[in-house]
């Protein structure tokens, strides 16, 4: 058997704001939208130019307390080419940003930016 990895489900508070990171912050595009006012909630499918692998944003419209993130999940990642040029548009931005880090042993490869629900994303040094 084959499988194909598909998307990735985060739920938000705010969806206009989550988008306006997904899409400003890291360049994802809106492929699809689906409503379900008489079930309540909404699903945005994001995703980059390749269009290989969809973030879905779930809006649950009477949603009133932030979500638990938990102690399982870790983070999102995605690669840019630029990385410092990255970094310092998105402190620029207002996220909360960390410092350029690297593995053991290894030179600044990446860093992390959180998204406005507290979740976080890891960005990569393209290879």
């Amino acid at each position: 058997m084959k499988y194909k990895m598909l998307h990735t489900c985060i739920r938000v508070m705010d969806l206009e704001k989550s988008l306006r990171f997904y899409e400003d912050a890291l360049g994802l595009v809106e492929k699809r939208r689906k409503d379900f006012p008489e079930h309540e909630f909404t699903l945005v499918f994001l995703s980059d130019e390749a269009g290989h692998y969809d973030l879905e944003l779930t809006y649950n419209y009477n949603q009133d307390q932030s979500y638990e993130i938990g102690n399982g999940f870790s983070h999102i990642a995605v690669s840019v080419d630029d990385l410092e040029a990255s970094q310092e548009r998105h402190r620029k931005m207002g996220y909360k940003v960390t410092k350029l880090t690297g593995l053991p042993g290894s030179p600044p490869r990446y860093y992390f930016v959180t998204d406005p629900d507290g979740y976080d994303v890891e960005v990569i040094r393209a290879d």
